[in-house]
C-alpha cells in the first residue's frame, strides 16, 4: 500500500497514481483542471466543526490528530471507500492546507497505516 501526500496547489505528476482530494472544502483558487483530482472524498475530511476549532494551530496538533481519528472510526465508508481505491494501487492523499507538518492528510496516512 503505498500512500502519498501532496498539497492540492503543487504540479500534478504521473507517479502520484489515484489523487484523492481529502478536504471538505475545494481549495481556494484551483480550477478542476490544475488540481487533477480523480476523486474527492470531502466527506472524509475533519467535521467543520473540528476544522474551525483547529485552525492549523500547531499548538492544538496533538489534540486534533486524536479528535479526527475519532471521527475516522465512525466515518466507515469513506474510510471504505479510500481502502478501496488504495486495492488500486498508489494513491495521493492531496489536501489544500498551506501547512505541510499539521494537515488531515498525514492524519489519515497515519491511520491507515495502522
Amino acid at each position: 500500500m503505498k500512500i502519498n501526500i501532496k498539497r492540492a496547489y503543487e504540479k500534478p505528476s504521473k507517479s502520484d497514481g489515484q489523487r484523492i482530494l481529502v478536504d471538505r472544502l475545494w481549495p481556494r483558487g484551483l480550477t478542476k483542471e490544475k488540481a487533477a483530482i480523480d476523486l474527492w472524498l470531502k466527506d472524509i475530511g475533519p467535521t467543520t466543526e473540528l476544522r474551525k476549532w483547529f485552525g492549523h494551530d500547531p499548538d492544538k496538533w496533538k489534540e486534533f490528530q486524536k479528535r479526527y481519528c475519532q471521527e475516522l472510526k465512525k466515518n466507515r465508508e469513506q474510510v471504505s471507500v479510500l481502502n478501496e481505491q488504495l486495492k488500486n494501487g498508489e494513491v495521493t492523499l492531496v489536501y489544500g492546507a498551506r501547512d505541510e507538518e499539521h494537515n488531515e492528510a498525514l492524519v489519515i496516512k497515519e491511520w491507515l497505516s495502522r
